[in-house]
């Protein structure tokens, strides 16, 4: 019963990816439908096939309790219990947005990733980096694109026609959203691709 996270490696450093590091992502915690008060879930990661850190999730309507145990050295377990605020936000076009509150002191931002490094904190905190900052702006136009239109209902093909406006969603907030997806749209191809494009053209 590994849930949401399940396998993925438990420790981060200093400048690692996030993506290599065990988290808790609320936005997929909330889809999954266990952020409900009252309910308790488990979380485990493995590192190489070992079991290396386990946690049981308890939810309440303004926070979640992590109680977990993790792995510090070949076999001594530390246990670990504390709660991380949860924020619950209405959306202009209906249902409600969860958010993590950091629980490190001094900190407390708004997001929806945390990792696990000691404790779980935000990437801030940890210093850890996005594999997105590396990648060429091109591919982060892409996903920004695929993004909007999964926001809207689609699918990420790029092939398909964009989505219709869904119910309950400002049409102002729609437009917004499709200026944004023209524009990363725009800039989703790589420089040579564009120069053929413009060059096909010309010679057109």
């Amino acid at each position: 019963m590994g849930g949401s996270g399940s396998g993925r490696r438990w420790s981060c450093q200093t400048k690692k990816k996030a993506e290599h590091c065990a988290s808790l992502d609320v936005r997929r915690l909330h889809r999954d439908g266990v952020l409900q008060p009252g309910r308790s879930f488990p979380q485990n990661w493995r590192q190489n096939g070992q079991l290396v850190a386990t946690i049981m999730v308890t939810v309440a309507e303004d926070r979640v309790v992590l109680s977990y145990q993790r792995l510090i050295a070949r076999a001594e377990w530390r246990s670990e219990r504390y709660p991380v605020m949860l924020e619950r936000v209405s959306c202009n076009y209906g249902g409600r947005r969860v958010w993590f509150r950091c629980p490190t002191p001094g900190c407390e931002r708004r997001v929806a990733i945390l990792y696990l490094r000691g404790t779980f904190a935000c990437r801030h905190c940890h210093q850890i980096a996005y594999a997105s900052q590396r990648v060429q702006p091109w591919e982060r136009a892409l996903t920004q694109a695929q993004a909007i239109r999964e926001r809207l209902g689609g699918t990420a093909n790029m092939y398909e026609t964009f989505p219709h406006r869904p119910k309950g969603m400002h049409r102002r907030t729609y437009l917004e959203l499709r200026r944004q997806y023209d524009h990363a749209n725009a800039n989703s191809w790589p420089g040579w691709v564009r120069r053929w494009k413009v060059h096909s053209c010309v010679k057109a």
